[in-house]
Order: structure tokens, then sequence, then C-alpha cells
């Protein structure tokens, strides 16, 4: 992005040395700042960057978007600040600074045209490993084929589903391959025989906004913000934002707004859990 070549050119005249990101410092009057990870994230880190932006004129934040291990990595490797991941961490990343802004789970969605709401995890597995290809076998429309929409590598939401599923990734049998949450809704919205999955949250904006799709009743618990809330939805995750070194500075006022009565407010309209 232009404005990050300027930034290193920048740095580069008044005879900095960029070894890698860590908190981040004014350059000509202004703190910049790059965040970067997960789909899923972003579009909260996005708005709460905007409302925060307002009211900090000499900062700007800029989100970007990749998977939750580019979040990871990026942060690890000194590409970004801030880190956005939608899972815990795994034992090799705890050097990581994560801290938790909201929760959120993930739903299997269908065409609205779909007549089957409701599906189990035994029903899943079937449809993902290949053994179940028509909706029929599912309490559908008998002669109807499946059309299965799989995440692309990269993204926490195929790792979180496929292990509520117990299935390895060379187990699937997918007929369509997506990346970020808007792509997985746009080709269920666009296929009345496709199922797949993605954030809760923007799935209920999504539907909010008049795109047909449902969001399956997954054993017998219905894809809600308040069962998020309450613990009894069965795939559930944390939303993160990480660092490499602990947050202060503007990152460390970022995580403030982001847990105080303003951030909690950005974070419930967008459809998540915010987390204080």
């Amino acid at each position: 992005m232009s404005w990050l070549k300027d930034w290193c050119a920048a740095l580069a005249v008044c005879g900095a040395v960029w070894s890698g990101l860590g908190m981040p410092q004014a350059v000509a009057g202004q703190v910049r700042v790059l965040a970067t990870g997960s789909s899923t994230v972003a579009p909260v880190v996005a708005e709460l960057a905007r409302r925060y932006e307002e009211a900090h004129p000499d900062v700007r934040i800029d989100v970007q978007t990749g998977g939750s291990s580019r979040g990871v990595s990026d942060v690890y490797n000194g590409l970004s600040h801030i880190g956005m991941v939608s899972r815990a961490l795994k034992p090799g990343e705890r050097g990581l600074h994560a801290y938790t802004i909201a929760r959120d789970g993930i739903a299997v969605i269908t065409h609205r045209d779909n007549p089957v709401t409701a599906i189990d995890k035994a029903g899943l597995q079937r449809i993902y490993r290949g053994e179940a290809r028509d909706w029929g076998a599912v309490g559908g429309r008998i002669g109807a084929p499946i059309v299965v929409v799989n995440k692309s590598a990269a993204h926490s939401t195929l790792e979180l589903f496929l292990d509520y599923l117990g299935l390895a990734p060379d187990a699937v049998e997918a007929d369509i391959i997506v990346g970020d949450n808007q792509q997985g809704i746009k080709t269920v919205a666009g296929n009345p025989l496709a199922i797949g999955y993605v954030s809760i949250g923007a799935a209920l904006q999504a539907q909010d906004e008049g795109t047909p799709i449902v969001l399956m009743t997954l054993d017998g618990v219905a894809p809600t913000v308040a069962h998020i809330r309450g613990g009894g939805y069965p795939i559930t995750r944390p939303l993160n934002v990480v660092t490499r070194e602990p947050a202060t500075g503007v990152v460390g006022k970022l995580l403030e707004f982001a847990r105080g009565d303003e951030g909690a407010a950005v974070i419930e309209s967008l459809s998540f859990v915010p987390v204080r």
C-alpha cells in the first residue's frame, strides 16, 4: 500500500533501521498502526479503529485480512503491530500476547429456499466426508445434490470446524473452496443446494441485510448471540488481537477502548459478544 511505502521511505531518510514492527511510533506527526489476519476479527477491529481515529486524528489504523495464520505470522515476524486471530493461541504461539475482545461461534449455513434448517454432528460428518451427497439423506428433497462448500487453509474457521467434526483436512470431500466469510456467504446465497460454514456474527449481519441464507440449528441449539454468551452453542471461539510485545501506547489505548462501554456497543452491533 502506498502509505506503507511512504512510511518506510520516511524511516530510511531519517536513518531508522526497521528490524520489525514493535509498538507504533509517530512518523511526521502521525502514528500508523497495521493490523493483519482474521477476516472474522477484521470488521470488529476496523470499526473500532474508525471510532478511535475520529477521537484521535493523529492515529491511522490500517486493517488487512488473510486469515488467522497470517495474523500470527505477521506479528511474530515483525510485519504488523496487531495480529487478528479468531481462535486461542496454540502452544507454539504462546510467546505472543493475546487479548480477547469478543466471542463468536461458527454457523452452518444454507440457502433460504432450502427446507433443511437443522442438522446434527453426525449429519455434517456424512456430508463433509462425501457419504451423504443428496439432501434427501438429511431430511431434504430427494434428488437434490448437496454442494459442499469448504474453507481454504490458513483460516481458523476451517480448523475449528474440522476439529468439531473430528475430521482431517484430507478427509473432506468439497465441491467449492472459499476464503473469507463473505466469500462463503456469497457462495451459499447464490446456490440453493449449497451448505457451508462461517462466523455467526458475519452470517447474522448478512441475514439482517437481506442476504438469502439460513443459520442452521446445530445439535438442537440455534446459532444466536445469546447461546454464544451462555455457552450452550457447540462451536464457539475467542476473537483475539495479538501483539509481539505487551500492548502499550496506541495499541494499549485501542484495547482499552475496545473493552470499554463504547467498544462493547460496537462489538454488539456487529453481532458478536463483547469481552470486558
